[in-house]
């Protein structure tokens, strides 16, 4: 096993240097600098940024993917540690440092029993999770292809859960997540004659209540998300609104909920229009795909990797790994940490013992690849 320094010295050194998007160049120069010495096929795909791969070749017929996200935030960072973000600003306040480090470590503990694995395995790299998306500029590389990648795993931090624990489950796991930008354009006179003009706030707080009512017309058992953030219109109490905005999130697993939702907002839209004599401009991103773990996959690691949890309900949070499991069956999972404070706070933080917990998951699933590819 690691030991804990080396993982607190990875964890603690990654933590200070937090890159954002695509453009992470001192992180993956950290990254690739611990990795000087191993026999290992180092390769750059700049269509994703600064994005790499490391494949370890053991002369075996197929390859299994561990991936890291590699990017941060830009949050200004209120820890009390002794090792904050020397990038003002920024911060890894999603827990990629640890991440990374549960990949470093991995990487070295394979290296050390090539002989006893029975898969090459690629250990991938990735910038711009959080945004604009490194994943799917990869998988369009052509890596998987390439090494014959059979299976795709990746981790995440997993706050307000039991430290150190693995959480899994078969089929929906992370939502496709999209942002939801509705502009609303009336025409504005003075309240005292209120008929008199296109009333973009009354347009606005009426679409809102539909859409949540529309939500709610699905059943329980189905996952989904549809939630505004953000509702502004008007410059004064006295003055009918001309333009309103709202700004919120759609989410789900399965596609055509996606869709079903998507129309009926546009739907809704359209019926505003006709009754306040507004204009509605409507934008829905498309989103990162749901993270779907592979069914069979997922039965077959909880049956030969002892200490798994099931996980109960997904989660309404996205990850662009999803783009990995279009490619080959792929397993996501969450690792708990000690910590209450939720992803993206400025004081998230964690203690690097948890992450011996990610290491050990990486390694059998490793030393249990053919296992698992015959299942």
């Amino acid at each position: 096993m690691t030991d804990i320094q080396q993982l607190q010295t990875w964890r603690r050194t990654l933590h200070k240097i937090p890159e954002t998007g695509l453009n992470t160049p001192k992180t993956a120069a950290y990254l690739k600098k611990q990795l000087e010495g191993m026999d290992l096929e180092l390769t750059d795909i700049p269509e994703a940024g600064s994005s790499f791969t490391a494949f370890m070749d053991n002369g075996k017929e197929f390859s299994i993917a561990f991936r890291t996200d590699i990017d941060g935030l830009p949050v200004l960072e209120q820890t009390e540690n002794g090792f904050v973000s020397e990038h003002q600003g920024f911060m890894h306040a999603c827990g990629h440092d640890g991440h990374m480090t549960v990949w470093l470590g991995a990487l070295k503990e394979l290296d050390a029993i090539r002989d006893e694995l029975d898969c090459n395995v690629l250990f991938i790299a990735q910038a711009g999770e959080e945004s604009p998306g490194g994943a799917k500029p990869i998988t369009e590389s052509g890596v998987f292809e390439k090494y014959n990648v059979k299976q795709v795993y990746g981790l995440h931090l997993m706050p307000k859960s039991e430290p150190g624990k693995i959480y899994v489950r078969p089929l929906e796991m992370m939502a496709r997540c999209a942002e939801v930008y509705i502009t609303i354009t009336g025409h504005s006179v003075h309240a005292a004659r209120y008929k008199e003009g296109n009333d973009a706030l009354q347009a606005g707080a009426e679409l809102l209540c539909g859409m949540y009512a529309l939500e709610q017309t699905l059943p329980d058992n189905i996952f989904r998300l549809l939630r505004f953030g953000i509702l502004q219109g008007g410059t004064a109490c006295n003055v009918v609104c001309d333009k309103c905005v709202l700004h919120g999130t759609l989410r789900s697993y399965q596609d055509e909920v996606f869709d079903d939702l998507a129309n009926g907002i546009g739907d809704l839209c359209r019926q505003m229009e006709e009754k306040y004599g507004v204009s509605v401009d409507l934008n829905i991103g498309l989103g990162y795909p749901a993270v779907i773990n592979d069914k069979e996959l997922t039965e077959a690691v909880m049956k030969q990797i002892d200490g798994l949890t099931l996980l109960e309900k997904p989660q309404l949070i996205s990850e662009d790994f999803s783009f990995y499991q279009k490619k080959a069956p792929g397993i996501f999972f969450f690792l708990g940490t000690d910590t209450d404070q939720e992803l993206h706070a400025s004081r998230f933080d964690f203690k690097e013992s948890i992450l011996t917990s990610g290491i050990s998951l990486y390694k059998q699933l490793a030393l249990n690849a053919s296992r698992l590819e015959s299942r």
